[in-house]
């Protein structure tokens, strides 16, 4: 699954539009690198979002096509 849609999907950014922005603008790093909106997400990855004055570091634990709300924090584990 690409990088915007996994952030969507997962709901740890919103809109598509903004993590594709974001993946633009280098605030996405894949395992300490930063990475394209194109990335093809895999479990393990440890992702980390930086936006306004706030960081946030996660690791996928799945990845599904469409996710219920309450379900989308099972999609990943926050690391700090």
């Amino acid at each position: 699954m690409r990088l915007d849609k996994y952030l969507k999907v997962s709901r740890i950014i919103k809109r598509r539009t903004v993590a594709n922005e974001a993946c633009d603008a280098g605030r996405v790093e894949v395992n300490g690198r930063v990475q394209r909106a194109s990335y093809d997400v895999k479990v393990g990855d440890k992702i980390t979002v930086s936006l306004g004055q706030s960081s946030k570091t996660i690791e996928v634990l799945e990845i599904n096509e469409h996710t219920l709300k309450e379900n989308a924090s099972l999609m990943y584990k926050i690391i700090s």
